[in-house]
């Protein structure tokens, strides 16, 4: 079985420590064998070697927070598209997703078991997929495509087999509902627990599901089978409701207070911010074709949001990257490392957020996230420090080197292709 050592590069592994000099990572079929100083390895002889050339060898980063069958485009383009075409974009998606260096995802909505397959079986190139099928939600809410025409319109579509729809009202109907999710394949339930900025029947600080509602969604998702549910909210009563039931994550948290802070650290909640979601809908209101109403509620929220995020930084709530990719072009997804810095994380702690507390948000801790012996090989090769510029990552063209499970499924750095290793 061939080897790969990376060598020629600082080594940041994800755990907030100092940065490894004079160091390599050794890589033996799926697994990282060593990290360390290069004369506490002995060489076979038969090792590939991959230079950094003098970048730095991070862990492979996770989004825990993306749409991977949709990037948002104008209603008249989605009502002339057959609707089978959105699995060979979404094939696009993930290769662009993963070749920016993002090797693992939680999928908050809209994608199936048969694409998480296509990936693990090879048929297409993409991140590690955690998925939630499709999001809860209550008649009239954020997730809910009833327009004011009587028409109902969905960002995704949903109903067919395998994606069951997520419009649910009263406690027998949200525990029916969370059922077929499990059945469908969910290994998160996502739920709304607020009003959307894209919503068009609502607004962000609208709450949705009773307190009683949420905690069924949340008991039936760990008693059935130990899964945890992730949290749509963004005005502060319904932040607060959703970690009173007991959700894991909170996603966007716009209008966080001090109590929801509290509540948080309380009951070790993880908050998955998005700066970039409300910023791109700014960006690319014009060529999406985004309703007037969701630009105006984006161009409301964006000061707030940051200053929520600071707050709970500030505060010692832990914060796991994520970006909403699918409202933005995927394979952006590292600016959000950036807006992180720009709203009082330092560039270690971004880097973390996007590694070893991503992974840990997932479950996924021991398996993922750190460069530690033992640990599944998902490997990037970056140039330059990202700890001097993180906002060099937004260039895709940055990551030079991108390795999963043990497997290259990018290489800018070396002409000759690396060894396949199984």
């Amino acid at each position: 079985m061939s080897k790969i050592i990376i060598e020629n590069g600082l080594v940041i592994d994800g755990t907030g420590k100092e940065p490894l000099k004079d160091s390599i990572v050794v890589i033996e079929g799926q697994q990282i064998i060593y990290v360390g100083k290069r004369e506490g390895y002995a060489k076979s002889g038969d090792e590939a070697v991959v230079d950094a050339q003098g970048g730095s060898i991070l862990p492979g980063f996770i989004d825990t927070h993306v749409h991977m069958m949709m990037e948002y485009s104008p209603i008249a383009d989605r009502l002339a598209t057959p609707f089978s075409f959105m699995y060979y974009q979404a094939a696009n998606y993930l290769k662009t997703t993963l070749h920016a260096g993002i090797t693992s995802v939680r999928d908050a909505l809209g994608t199936d078991l048969g694409v998480k397959k296509a990936v693990e079986d090879g048929l297409i190139e993409g991140p590690r997929l955690q998925l939630s099928i499709n999001a809860l939600t209550i008649t009239g809410g954020h997730g809910d495509g009833y327009t004011v025409s009587g028409n109902e319109f969905d960002l995704l579509p949903s109903g067919y087999p395998g994606m069951p729809g997520g419009k649910c009202d009263g406690v027998e109907e949200v525990r029916k509902k969370t059922r077929e999710m499990l059945r469908a394949g969910a290994e998160v339930i996502k739920v709304h627990a607020t009003g959307g900025v894209l919503s068009a029947t609502d607004h962000p600080e609208f709450t949705q599901f009773s307190l009683e509602e949420l905690k069924v969604i949340v008991e039936e998702a760990r008693f059935r089978k130990g899964v945890k549910v992730m949290a749509h909210a963004q005005g502060a009563e319904g932040i607060k409701n959703a970690i009173r039931a007991g959700v894991h994550s909170i996603e966007h948290g716009i209008f966080l207070d001090d109590e929801a802070i509290e509540l948080m650290i309380k009951n070790d909640t993880y908050l998955v911010p998005t700066l970039l979601a409300p910023l791109a809908v700014l960006e690319t209101a014009e060529e999406a074709g985004m309703p007037e109403a969701s630009v105006q509620q984006s161009r409301e929220v964006i000061e707030q949001h940051n200053a929520s995020i600071a707050k709970a930084h500030q505060a010692g709530v832990k914060i796991a990257m994520g970006t909403d990719a699918g409202v933005m072009k995927h394979g952006t997804n590292l600016r959000e490392l950036g807006l992180m810095k720009n709203i009082g994380m330092r560039p270690m702690d971004t880097i973390v957020a996007s590694t070893k507390t991503a992974a840990a948000c997932l479950g996924w801790q021991d398996k993922l996230g750190t460069l530690e012996e033992g640990k599944l090989a998902d490997i990037i090769v970056v140039q330059g420090n990202p700890l001097e510029d993180i906002h060099s990552l937004t260039n895709n063209d940055t990551v030079q080197v991108v390795i999963k499970n043990g497997k290259v499924e990018k290489n800018t750095l070396t002409k000759e292709p690396l060894p396949t290793i199984s």
